[in-house]
């Protein structure tokens, strides 16, 4: 039977249309090209991934589509070290994924950015320019300050002076997270430092407000030095009230902080965005001008569905935000009333939080009815009352329900608990860190994560790092514990009387 000419023609095409789907704007180096490769680049983005890593399979998707955007501008390649461990030893790659900037063939930096694909784009256009833009007109200088970040320009009448020198020096060091211009066209000089040098910050244009200015001058009675302009950034960039993203998030958490979380959106909406923030920046004017001190923000809800779900907050909700507060200590503070359009709730909320009315919200299980097995089951209510007992030596396991080394060691981790199951010492205990909150002090990344609380030192835990076997457990609480363990010996079946003839 023959193919038809048209039959032929359609299976090219089908050949040509996966051919088309399956490129890659991705390159992929290897041991014998690495070096050659990258010195043709002036600056390229190397990924040092493993295919079996989960965080490479997640990244990969987003890494793919911030190379199309980036093509032509800026590089990215990929190193499979499983397969290249040469080149991947030569460059200090121990965890994956590893992201690193060359330039001109040369190592410049661990990449340092978001890894989202917009994160990753907005990240390498700024270290592919210069780490200043030269404004040369009022009307780049209007075209630069109209983009959705913040500008930071220096305004010189003298570009070669010395600070000038120290503007460059900031930016360069601080181009990664902000974007940094400068001018000597008089026209704007005189508009913006009559005295011929200095730094204006302007917020983007869209978060515009009524409490706040939309610029900030670097104060006149100050000497410009690198360091005095990095602190003046870093205490005026984001304003009374930022729109938190997953690009600038690490810049804004961390401290003491309330976030309104709706549908934000200021490319399809930016009236509806504007709406409820222009509400929380009127409540938190109030209570900052008033000495309180606490960081505010707003953020997309489902964008931050993780976080709203941590605090135990609806992210389907209506129109109107829902409101947090996440402390640097890792506190968390849920608002229970409706936010309302007069703001009067939200302002209720916050001086409850200053008064100290509030009570901590905490992500828990409920406490079992009944705990008496060999291995205590904790979880965030009881936490205090097992794991903080001054007077016991606790080891406890964080384990998440689905991780398979977790379920590896449960048969052993029990027998571990039946074999001190009579020291009134020594408490063995697991809780489930998916479904509970985990006190700040234990830094849990992967499962299962064990720790050692010991009695009288509740707020100095030491993370366990030795074998998983029975012995191994023993041994090292026989090192640690308070007091000597009291193990329980294994029973051993008594042999029969040898029957008499």
């Amino acid at each position: 039977m023959t193919r038809s000419p048209l039959r032929h023609l359609l299976c090219a095409l089908v050949l040509l249309c996966a051919s088309t789907a399956w490129a890659s704007d991705v390159l992929e180096f290897t041991d014998d090209d690495f070096e050659s490769s990258v010195s043709q680049y002036q600056i390229i983005l190397v990924e040092f991934f493993a295919p079996w890593c989960g965080h490479c399979k997640k990244l990969a998707p987003e890494f793919e589509t911030a190379a199309t955007k980036l093509k032509g501008s800026v590089a990215l390649a990929k190193v499979d070290c499983t397969a290249n461990s040469n080149i991947c030893n030569k460059y200090g790659v121990s965890g994956y994924p590893t992201l690193k900037i060359f330039r001109n063939g040369e190592e410049s930096g661990a990449y340092d950015g978001p890894r989202s694909a917009e994160g990753i784009v907005s990240t390498m256009k700024k270290q592919a320019g210069p780490a200043s833009v030269d404004l040369r007109s009022v009307e780049e200088f209007e075209k630069f300050i109209s983009e959705a970040d913040a500008s930071v320009i220096g305004f010189f009448r003298d570009l070669y002076g010395t600070t000038h020198s120290e503007f460059l020096k900031a930016a360069n060091s601080l181009r990664e997270k902000y974007r940094f211009a400068h001018t000597d066209e008089n026209e704007l000089v005189d508009k913006y430092d009559s005295n011929g040098e200095g730094i204006v910050l302007f917020r983007p244009k869209r978060l515009a407000n009524k409490f706040e200015d939309s610029s900030v001058t670097f104060p006149a009675d100050e000497k410009i030095t690198t360091h005095k302009i990095k602190k003046f950034i870093q205490d005026n960039i984001f304003g009374i009230c930022p729109h938190m993203t997953e690009d600038n998030r690490e810049l804004i958490q961390g401290k003491d902080l309330l976030v309104a979380y709706y549908d934000v959106d200021y490319e399809k909406n930016p009236k509806g965005s504007n709406y409820w923030r222009n509400r929380v920046m009127m409540v938190a004017k109030k209570f900052l001008d008033a000495g309180h001190k606490l960081n505010f923000a707003v953020a997309n809800r489902k964008a931050f569905a993780h976080e709203v779900s941590e605090l135990g907050l609806d992210v389907s909700a209506g129109d109107v935000p829902v409101v947090g507060i996440k402390t640097a200590k890792g506190e968390k503070y849920v608002m229970q009333e409706e936010f309302s359009r007069d703001g009067k709730a939200l302002e209720r909320f916050l001086q409850d939080y200053f008064d100290g009315n509030l009570k901590k919200y905490l992500k828990s299980e409920p406490i079992p009815q009944n705990n008496d097995g060999p291995v205590k089951v904790v979880v965030a209510e009881n936490f205090d009352e097992l794991v903080n007992d001054d007077s016991k030596d606790v080891l406890i396991e964080f384990y998440a329900p689905w991780c398979g080394h977790c379920k590896n060691l449960e048969p052993k981790y029990k027998e571990l608990g039946e074999k001190l199951a009579n020291d009134p010492n020594i408490v063995i205990a697991k809780m489930d860190a998916t479904a509970n909150d985990v006190p700040s002090q234990y830094e849990v990344r992967g499962f299962p994560t064990i720790y050692f609380s010991p009695a009288g030192s509740k707020q100095s835990p030491k993370r366990y790092e030795g074998g998983r076997e029975v012995n191994d457990f023993l041994s090292y609480l026989k090192k640690e514990a308070t007091n000597p363990p009291i193990v329980k010996d294994d029973e051993k079946p008594k042999k029969k009387k040898k029957e008499e003839l």
